[in-house]
This record gives C-alpha cells, sequence and structure tokens, in this order.
C-alpha cells in the first residue's frame, strides 16, 4: 500500500476559526464540496424505528484539491456532518423522503496537527450552529472507532463514493479498512 502524504508545509485554507478552546462552525459549509448523504446511518445495532434521517458531509475546497492530487488529507482539513430529519409529508410528495429543514445536529471532524498533536484530527458537537464547540474527549469511542475503521486517514471515505474510487486510485487505503473488507466477504467454498 501506498500512502503518499501531503507536500511539506501543504495545508488547506480552511475557516478554522477558535474562541479559546472551542471551534466555530463553519458558517458557509454548505457552499463545500459535497460528499455524501446517507441515510439511517448508525454505528450501532440498535434501531430507532419510525424515526428517520438523513447526514450530509461537506469538506471544505481546499482540503478537496489535496485529496485529489494524493488522496489523503492534508493539514487543516475540515469535514462538516450535518444531520436533518427524514420528512415524507409534504407539498405534493406521496412516498419517498426529502431532508427536513430543521438542523437535528452539526458535527466537525477537523485536522489540525499544530492544535491537536498526534494525527491532528479532532471531533466537534455542535448543539447550536451558532455558539463555538469544545472538542469532544479523545476517551470517546469516535477516535478509537475512526482510527480502526477510516479508509483513508481516520475518515469514512469509504462512504464517500467519489472518494473512495480516488483512495483506490492512489493506493491510499488504510491496512485496518482493507481487513474489515476482507472480513466482509464471504470464504470461498
Amino acid at each position: 500500500m501506498r500512502t503518499p502524504a501531503s507536500t511539506p508545509g501543504e495545508a488547506a485554507s480552511a475557516p478554522l476559526a477558535y474562541d479559546g478552546d472551542k471551534l466555530r462552525a463553519p458558517p458557509d459549509y454548505r457552499e463545500w464540496i459535497y460528499v455524501t448523504t446517507g441515510i439511517d446511518m448508525s454505528y450501532s445495532r440498535v434501531n430507532l424505528p419510525g424515526h428517520h434521517m438523513f447526514d450530509s458531509v461537506f469538506v471544505n475546497p481546499a482540503a478537496w484539491q489535496a485529496f485529489k492530487r494524493t488522496g489523503t488529507w492534508p493539514d487543516k482539513t475540515v469535514m462538516v456532518l450535518e444531520v436533518r430529519g427524514a420528512n415524507t409529508k409534504g407539498s405534493i410528495n406521496k412516498r419517498g423522503y426529502f431532508q427536513d429543514a430543521e438542523l437535528m445536529g452539526l458535527e466537525v471532524h477537523a485536522k489540525d496537527v499544530a492544535r491537536f498533536g498526534g494525527d491532528g484530527w479532532a471531533f466537534f458537537a455542535f448543539e447550536d450552529a451558532d455558539k463555538p464547540a469544545t472538542m469532544i474527549s479523545r476517551d470517546n469511542d469516535c477516535y478509537s472507532c475512526h482510527k480502526a475503521h477510516g479508509a483513508v486517514d481516520s475518515t469514512f471515505v469509504q462512504f464517500y463514493p467519489t472518494m473512495l474510487t480516488l483512495a483506490k486510485a492512489k493506493g491510499t487505503l488504510s491496512a485496518s479498512y482493507l481487513q474489515d473488507v476482507a472480513q466482509e466477504k464471504p470464504a470461498a467454498q
């Protein structure tokens, strides 16, 4: 597996705006690169019947440009996960789901090596998109899960079809992700 790193000193220009030890949500993230949308995704086996959600992911444009070149994320990458309810009743809709206008959750996965050390990644969950959020504690399962299952640089590129194709072509898929994929395939009979 080849793992090209970003060029030394390469960083994505990103609106990482801090308020002391808190991060401000990027106000214009919906103008960034749209990555993917999932519906009812969960890393838990617990099912929430009758409650459907869309989660959409956006990445800052400079990070996307670097990812296209290298197959990995540069310093100052910012990924935003926006969670909205799935609505079925509205206007002329007769079946299927559309995203509700109400924002149910907003999370940021940011890479800032100087600020966070180690691999540089940190998670933030916003209760209110207009108020800064404190970094989620490194004891939280999101860190170990992303490290153990992230397809590229502890990010879940496996759920982002365009980026997964690029990472495969660049040879930057993580060993842990490749092991997950190998375990998913049924043994040859």
